[in-house]
């Protein structure tokens, strides 16, 4: 769809004549927003208008042919801190009509025009997914499945490295290791060329509980076999299966072999001078993570980087991740192919083993060259290791250790996110058969509900009427999207409508309904994302090199942190919290894309369509 103007009217930013108190005609501004993808006919359909009315506006909504087919008032909320603007909201869910072209329009004003459709997101969730055969690294991305700009060589078609030796930014020397781990394949984690376990943990397991999901709760099998674009299609295997594979086995590429040893810091939370290192037995540990050894600058395709590859020391997060996705993929693969099952497993059993033998290696090796990824707080780690290999396996040792945790037990108060993975934990042991009782099952599903509760509860705070009333951080688009999953299994554990609603409200957000106007997603909507932080999908620095592909989430506004330049002036202006984010690939703290960040999106985004 193309965005259409009227000869009089913009259809973001127009002037509407209210009358004044005294009389007298007053020109106020507004502007209507609200997701540019479409809506279901029988589903939550809002749209967010800002004005600095006290009094309720009038809205229409208008077909293709400028007919008036529906009306109301709007709800006036009044000042919204995170978007920094007096905003009204419309709700015309009650208007179940199909059509294309809609629009909502008061005074002078008009929505960007929108379709009412069965599956409006039909091809996002596909969209979303091919995200990981695009950032597949050692292979050729090929046109036919990626299409023909996308299309390039293999990046790192070989990589074998080391651990990085040498000063690091705080004068300590770190001593390397005296083996070399071959490290080819797997996903690029975000805009650089980097390869981390704790960030591709969440994103495994959020691929593979769509797969446990529908499998659990009886849905159609979205990724059945041949479904997806990428060369594995076709092979009896489901395809989101055969995608999460390949980084499957790049993460049991990632760990220490079983007689290895490491001299790192233990027990020490934070990079500091003199660090002392001491010798432990690694075998079975996890790997941080595989990058270049310096920044490449933008832009840089994977097959023209030439930076050194090196391997950073083994951590325990880094080493849980790995547990608990193995164990994952062990039950999983268990019918499909027993060989990978049974590999799986015990790497899942080594590593944990390893981490409860070294259970305070935390990464603080600080080095240039990618990005730190470091956790000071493990036992969120720990109890979703345990949980999954419990899932898995049904042995007590595991039970015992998922149970005496107080994340087994205490409120779920936010979304996951890669360094907060006690709730992957208690989603896998809630939905997954397993060899819980059942008033234990239950009374996690219980501690589920009362957080979707409190979510959904926060539309009401919301300017903008989404089910988030917190800090906009580093990645914000993906906590939003995190907690439209717990919303959306709370919705598959209840049948209640509002769950349901509110998942809507939060894709209503990321697809354009913010102060913004702003679709974050590549390919979807009127303004869509096209300039993230990406080395490849780079036109606006290099004409020759393709845009982001349909489907790529941009991270969203970032409040809390202002490291690059682009984001250092949105802080010089005092950006409200929802629009401290610019279009712009320089933009690394607002603008990059993230395998964690897409991985949700695919989960949403397929749980709608279903």
């Amino acid at each position: 769809m193309t965005g259409r103007r009227s000869a009089t009217c913009s259809p973001i930013i127009g002037i509407l004549l209210l009358a004044a108190g005294n009389g007298h005609a007053a020109c106020e501004e507004i502007a209507v927003r609200l997701n540019q993808a479409g809506f279901y006919p029988d589903a939550a359909k809002r749209a967010v208008v800002s004005s600095p009315s006290l009094a309720p506006l009038e809205w229409k909504l208008t077909d293709r042919q400028g007919e008036t087919v529906h009306r109301g008032t709007t709800s006036v909320f009044g000042e919204d801190a995170a978007s920094g603007e007096h905003v009204h909201l419309v709700d015309f869910s009650d208007y179940r009509e199909k059509g294309e072209g809609f629009r909502i329009e008061s005074g002078c004003v008009a929505s960007h025009p929108f379709d009412i459709a069965d599956a409006p997101y039909g091809d996002l969730k596909f969209d979303a997914f091919a995200y990981f055969y695009h950032n597949r690294s050692n292979v050729p991305i090929d046109a036919a499945f990626a299409g023909t700009k996308w299309a390039r060589p293999a990046g790192h078609p070989q990589e074998t490295a080391s651990c990085r030796s040498g000063v690091d930014g705080h004068g300590n020397e770190w001593p390397g290791c005296d083996y070399t781990l071959d490290l080819t394949g797997g996903w690029y984690d975000a805009g650089d060329h980097g390869k981390y376990v704790v960030n591709a943990g969440i994103t495994v397991w959020t691929l593979l509980n769509v797969y446990e999901r529908q499998k659990a709760l009886r849905k159609p099998d979205t990724f059945a076999d041949a479904r997806a674009a990428i060369p594995e299609a076709d092979n009896g295997t489901n395809d989101l299966l055969d995608e999460v594979r390949v980084e499957l086995e790049f993460l049991l590429r990632m760990q220490a072999p079983p007689e290895a040893t490491a001299q790192v810091p233990v027990g020490v939370k934070a990079n500091q001078e003199n660090l002392r290192f001491d010798t432990i037995d690694a075998g079975g540990m996890a790997h941080h993570k595989i990058a270049d050894e310096n920044w490449t600058p933008l832009p840089v395709p994977p097959h023209l980087d030439d930076e050194e590859r090196v391997l950073y020391p083994v951590s325990t997060a880094a080493t849980l991740n790995l547990a608990a996705t193995a164990a994952q993929c062990a039950r999983i693969w268990r019918t499909i192919d027993e060989v990978f099952a049974d590999r799986c497993r015990n790497a899942a059993e080594r590593a944990y083993a390893a981490a409860v033998r070294n259970p305070e290696v935390y990464f603080i090796a600080d080095f240039e060259g990618s990005g730190m990824y470091g956790d000071s707080n493990l036992d969120d780690e720990f109890f979703w290791a345990a949980a999954e290999l419990f899932v898995t396996t049904g042995e007590h040792r595991y039970y015992d250790a998922l149970s005496s945790s107080t994340h087994f037990r205490a409120p779920i108060r936010v979304e996951p996110s890669w360094p907060r993975v006690a709730q992957l934990g208690v989603i896998s042991l809630a939905l997954v058969p397993n060899r819980l009782s059942s008033e234990e099952v239950e009374a996690l599903r219980a501690r589920l509900l009362n957080a979707a509760i409190r979510f959904r509860e926060q539309r009401r705070r919301s300017g903008y009427h989404i089910p988030y009333n917190a800090a906009y951080p580093w990645g914000s688009n993906s906590n939003i999207l995190n907690r439209a999953i717990i919303l959306a299994l709370a919705h598959d554990f209840t049948g209640n409508e509002e769950y349901r609603s509110a998942v809507i409200d939060a894709m209503d957000y990321v697809l354009g309904r913010n102060p913004l106007d702003q679709s974050y997603v590549a390919g979807y909507g009127e303004r869509p994302l096209q300039n993230p932080h990406h080395r490849f999908w780079a036109p606006s620095l290099d004409p020759s090199l393709p845009p982001p592909p349909p489907g790529a989430l941009s991270g969203g506004p970032n409040s809390t942190s202002a490291p690059d330049v682009v984001a250092q002036e949105l802080r010089e202006k005092e950006c409200a919290p929802q629009t401290c984010w610019r279009d712009d690939i320089r933009a690394y703290s607002l603008n990059e894309v993230a395998i964690n960040w897409n991985a949700p999106l695919v989960w949403v985004a397929t749980w709608l369509d279903e």
